[in-house]
């Protein structure tokens, strides 16, 4: 078996830092930038992005809905910046949000986490809301490849608070139960895979202590969360184990490649004292 995702991701926190840049290249980002909102615009964020803010980050983001938009053109823009993003030492997670049933979720898996894909990537989101045990197509492939899957739990956008903070019986929250699943798949034969999605801006807090794998924090920066909100609401998580998407906070500072790079570096370095 390979190295598991998790450990993988640990073990380039040590060494670079907790700090994810977040490729989000909608038409606003493009507008701001002076570039066309298409296929050639996407890569060229995307690149000078990757570019500037790599060597301070442990990993990239790739939003997929902003490529996928474009159809066909804007996967071929996804897979180029794939390729680039590949002769670099970052992980690379994509942002796709997956989730559905039996087959689908198969089909899902060997798009985005098959060793023989050009659309593979280190680790996928995922939603759990048709049940989390239909994530199991991913979970496995993931596994089997040393990738990973962060799933959600609590995320930063104030909509999902209604139904991932709901209590169930006997007691303890949606979101709760969420994590206590991935917990036990990390515990079986998937572990160190899964992962969760824990936003910085969320009203409270969930347990992470022996989770077993990666937590993923966004919400900081434009939606107003800040590296303190992050540590608060992954202190329970194991060292090395929280990575943080920052997105819109840099992109906002483009297309300069040297105010990116020092906007990275400050996020960087910012992060990593306050969760260290």
């Amino acid at each position: 078996m390979p190295e598991s995702f998790y450990e993988r991701l640990r073990r380039s926190v040590v060494t670079s830092g907790p700090l994810v840049v977040g490729i989000d290249p909608s038409p606003a980002v493009a507008r701001a930038w002076g570039v066309a909102s298409d296929a050639s615009g996407l890569r060229t964020i995307a690149r000078t992005l990757l570019s500037a803010c790599g060597p301070f980050a442990v990993a990239i983001k790739l939003q997929v809905a902003f490529f996928e938009r474009l159809g066909a053109r804007g996967y071929a823009a996804l897979e180029s910046v794939l390729e680039d993003a590949r002769e670099t030492e970052l992980l690379v997670i994509a942002d796709a949000k997956r989730g559905d049933i039996g087959t689908s979720n198969q089909g899902y898996a060997e798009a985005w986490l098959a060793d023989d894909s050009p659309l593979a990537v280190d680790a996928l989101t995922a939603s759990p809301y048709l049940g989390v045990g239909a994530l199991t197509p991913l979970v496995e492939q993931a596994a089997r490849a040393g990738r990973g899957v962060f799933v959600l739990a609590r995320t930063s956008n104030p909509e999902g608070d209604r139904l991932q903070g709901a209590r169930m019986p006997p007691g303890g929250t949606v979101a709760e139960d969420v994590v206590s699943q991935v917990r036990a798949w990390n515990r079986g034969s998937a572990a160190g895979a899964v992962g969760v999605v824990v936003g910085a801006t969320v009203p409270d807090t969930v347990a992470l202590a022996d989770l077993g794998g990666a937590v993923l924090v966004p919400g900081v920066g434009a939606q107003g969360g800040t590296a303190s909100d992050a540590h608060q609401v992954t202190a329970s998580a194991a060292s090395h184990s929280v990575v943080v998407s920052v997105s819109r906070a840099l992109s906002d500072l483009g297309p300069d490649p040297r105010r990116l790079a020092a906007a990275a570096q400050r996020w960087r370095d910012d992060l990593a004292r306050t969760l260290s």
